[in-house]
């Protein structure tokens, strides 16, 4: 049974203050559990205002699928409309 997990580093240069941070990823990590029925958190650079990390987590039948899907949400990030950007990411399957 294979383990999927993404690590996503956000850019978020319109933000004033650590409250306008939590709103915008708040909004990603309400997005991404109710489309696509991931574990999602905040991971690092809790302090930092302008730089977020979150954690996508899946558990799937297959690898292929695992990695698919975890491809499939953070490419449907990318295009959304919000205050953040996508510096980087990394899937890893377990």
């Amino acid at each position: 049974m294979p383990i999927g997990s993404a690590l996503v580093e956000l850019e978020i240069p319109a933000s004033s203050s650590l409250k306008d941070k939590r709103r915008v990823v708040k909004s990603v990590i309400a997005r991404l559990r109710s489309r696509y029925n991931l574990a999602v958190a905040e991971v690092d650079y809790l302090d930092d205002r302008y730089r977020a990390a979150i954690m996508l987590v899946t558990v799937a039948n297959s690898s292929g699928y695992a990695h698919g899907l975890l491809e499939k949400a953070v490419d449907d990030m990318a295009s959304w409309r919000l205050d953040c950007v996508i510096a980087a990411y990394e899937i890893e399957i377990w």
